[in-house]
């Protein structure tokens, strides 16, 4: 692995807030809390009316357990109050407005108060440092800037940093390639599989990725694992590592995992308060215990969100690099990814493994659901890597088929096709096609 670049930052250089003890935080949590519950009963109507209904009021809370007294707000809230119907300003102090895509109904509607988009660049400015980012780098950022929060969430958080942002945005792959080696940038700020994409462009053109400028890549967007890193930092000589958000939250920024240890993301609890729930009933479950994260912010101004369901999967563990604040695992799916079939849940993580250790296979691969008779189907349509033999595809075809039933449980059938015969995503890749007859 590359010892290009120095790891952990000089403690001086670390926020007030990664210093302090946890008794020191969750005083401040508490406070925080106690403020941001007061200002959405006040200024939301949704707010105002789900706590009414489920009997508790702002005053209830008196400790952060009592936090979990509180009715959840999923992303159908937003959706229903759209488009401004959650925000707890007046519309001339709404300095910005982000949305999702609306791929799957509305768009969830997000807005930043002037303070908003500065405590956004700090907590971006500290998850870049933590990843390795120093002032006087260069950031090249391939994330999608517009209504997407990833590309703006990321340049604010390199210029306050006191580094040098590239605003590249996604696409034109061979461009990608030849600005990291013309600009000569330390960083990028990518999805896992789109710089995938960019290694493969780098290949494409006879240069070898290990000798670009790069040092660390800083991954977000979607689930990976740890053997896509392995891929990655491998075939680049880099740092990769995971950046997590959400546009309801605040966008990226949430929580980082730092380069000296790669242990999982580091919550930046001092303005996002984390739990973890029982993604059936609802209950609050133990640190260390599986389930789906929810936040509460602790100091939005436009939108202040009040234990919001993610649908990402994870656990909470105690800090190491930052040892007042929780850690999250990488993600592992999401709930609302999960294919049942014939009765096993199945993740496109747990299937991402499989491929990355099967040989001859490259990273790059969908998962076609199908209906067959009055049964589904799940076919793993993956490329084959560029100098693998057409006699090896039927062997890699097999091996994974096998590793499938025996590690996860369900019958799968796969498809080996060519390189660069599968779509590539530039933003947050879709692995599922659902071609089920309903």
């Amino acid at each position: 692995m590359t010892a290009r670049l120095g790891l952990a930052p000089a403690p001086g250089t670390l926020d007030a807030a990664e210093r302090m003890s946890v008794d020191e935080l969750r005083s401040l949590q508490l406070e925080r809390l106690r403020w941001t519950l007061r200002h959405a009963y006040d200024h939301v109507a949704h707010y105002r009316r789900s706590f009414d209904a489920a009997g508790v009021h702002p005053q209830d809370c008196t400790e952060l357990a009592d936090l979990g007294k509180f009715p959840t707000t999923s992303k159908a809230d937003l959706r229903d109050n759209y488009p401004f119907g959650m925000f707890a300003v007046a519309q001339d102090r709404v300095r910005r407005i982000h949305a999702s895509s609306g791929t799957t109904g509305r768009p969830t509607v997000v807005g930043y108060t002037a303070r908003d988009i500065d405590t956004w660049a700090t907590v971006m400015a500290r998850s870049i440092r933590a990843a390795g980012g120093r002032p006087g780098h260069k950031v090249h950022v391939a994330y999608g800037y517009g209504l997407f929060t990833g590309g703006l969430g990321a340049h604010y958080g390199v210029e306050k940093l006191g580094a040098t942002v590239i605003p590249v945005s996604g696409g034109m792959t061979p461009r990608q390639v030849q600005l990291v080696t013309d600009f000569a940038p330390e960083i990028i700020m990518v999805t896992p599989t789109y710089l995938l994409t960019i290694i493969d462009e780098f290949e494409k053109q006879g240069i070898d990725p290990r000798s670009s400028s790069l040092r660390v890549g800083i991954l977000g967007a979607e689930p990976w694992t740890e053997r896509m890193r392995g891929e990655i930092e491998e075939r680049m000589d880099i740092h990769a590592v995971d950046i997590y958000g959400l546009s309801e939250v605040m966008g990226p920024g949430v929580s980082q995992e730092c380069v000296e240890t790669k242990d999982g993301l580091h919550v930046w609890e001092d303005h996002f308060y984390p739990e973890v729930v029982d993604p059936i009933d609802g209950d609050v479950l133990p640190d260390g215990a599986e389930g789906e994260l929810l936040f509460t912010s602790l100091t939005k101004e436009a939108l202040p969100i009040i234990r919001y369901r993610t649908r990402d999967l994870t656990r909470l563990l105690p800090g190491t690099a930052r040892p007042g604040m929780r850690r999250m695992e990488k993600i592992t799916g999401r709930s609302d990814d999960m294919i049942i079939l014939r009765g096993v849940n199945v993740f496109p993580t747990q299937i991402e493994e499989i491929v990355l250790r099967t040989a001859g296979l490259s990273p790059h691969f969908q998962l076609v659901l199908r209906t067959q008779g009055r049964l589904d189907t799940l076919t793993v349509r993956v490329e084959a890597r560029p100098d693998t033999r057409s006699e090896r595809r039927g062997t890699a075809a097999a091996e994974l088929v096998s590793s499938v039933k025996e590690t996860v449980g369900v019958t799968v059938t796969c498809e080996v096709v060519d390189p660069e015969t599968l779509e590539r995503s530039v933003g947050k890749l879709r692995r599922l096609k659902d071609q089920r007859l309903r």
